[in-house]
């Protein structure tokens, strides 16, 4: 099933009550310090702390009226998403985490009202477990990224992005978004390009898991070959693209970048500094593809998408201790 724009704009009427417009927001300061000119569309201020809540919202109010009771997986964000949209409209909600999920997390999934299931990432499947757990509680399967109904959710960004950046008389050579299994950038590349056509989108992700970049090169679906190699990015750590969402980014997407672990603190510290937001590694990583140089070549005008806000506090103290881009 494919998902089209005018999915998404169905999906943007029907989650209106329950998401936040989140503002495109810009430092003159740092465009004159970058040489360019750089607006970041917030939705770390989304409800639940990230985008997420949109594609969940879509995925919940999508469903009929018989059904009682959901089940999502998700590292985090998703589950938020989830849980509160699950709560919003009076239905059960069990939501599988894995074990090394940030705590904060999980503690804001249960206090949502969601059951949390664990189980060891990359070592045992969600996808099992999640399907498991839907036959026995005769519940609705929510996936984090590969169901049109989360991709036209998510795709609702680009809308927005679209609609701010015209109504302020911006255009955007480039709009880059992180990517884990790529419901966000799938979605937000149908949007913006049904109404800014020769808008470059450009995807981020953390180093080592750069397996959507490296799959757009090749033009088939890459893996990750060594997940146990550790990350700060948690939000976006997947294997592969979804068998979805690679179709549709492979048609929209024309590159990507891919962003150390100083680089991501870095830029943590500068949204901070210059957008008074607090940002997470993984939903910073776009914003750090514009700061360090990886975006399409002679993008002079960029819109990045600091995607979340779900910081641990410890990863936040360790970026303010750092040294912000364009300092002085």
């Amino acid at each position: 099933m494919t998902v089209k724009f005018d999915n998404i704009l169905a999906a943007a009427n029907r989650i209106h009550p329950y998401i936040f417009k989140t503002p495109l927001l810009e430092s003159p300061s740092l465009n004159k310090k970058l040489g360019k000119r750089l607006l970041v569309k917030a939705e770390c201020l989304q409800y639940t702390g990230s985008f997420k809540m949109r594609g969940a919202a879509n995925a919940v109010y999508s469903l009929d009226d018989s059904v009682k009771h959901i089940v999502a997986y998700s590292s985090g964000s998703h589950a938020l998403g989830s849980a509160r949209a699950a709560a919003l409209r009076g239905l059960r909600a069990t939501i599988v985490m894995p074990k090394d999920a940030p705590p904060n997390k999980m503690e804001i999934a249960k206090s949502l009202g969601a059951e949390i299931v664990t189980y060891t990432r990359f070592k045992e499947s969600r996808e099992q477990i999640g399907a498991e757990l839907a036959e026995k509680y005769n519940a609705e399967l929510i996936p984090s990224f590969d169901d049109p109904r989360i991709i036209a959710g998510q795709g609702t960004v680009g809308l927005e992005i679209a609609q701010q950046a015209m109504e302020k008389g911006v255009k955007p050579d480039a709009v880059i978004a992180c990517v884990g299994g790529g419901g966000l950038c799938s979605g937000l590349g149908i949007a913006v390009h049904a109404m800014m056509p020769d808008v470059k989108i450009w995807c981020a992700e953390p180093e080592f898991y750069d397996d959507t970049k490296r799959s757009i090169e090749s033009g088939k679906i890459e893996t990750v070959a060594d997940t146990s190699v550790h990350t700060i990015c948690d939000a976006v750590v997947n294997r592969q693209p979804g068998n979805l969402t690679f179709p549709i980014m492979k048609q929209h997407l024309s590159g990507g970048a891919v962003i150390s672990e100083q680089d991501t603190l870095r830029t943590i510290k500068t949204l901070f500094e210059y957008f008074k937001i607090v940002v997470e590694p993984g939903g910073a990583i776009a914003v750090a593809a514009a700061l360090t140089g990886q975006h399409p070549s002679n993008a002079e005008t960029i819109v990045a998408v600091a995607t979340g806000g779900n910081i641990e506090p410890d990863i936040f103290s360790q970026a303010l201790n750092l040294d912000p881009y364009f300092l002085g």
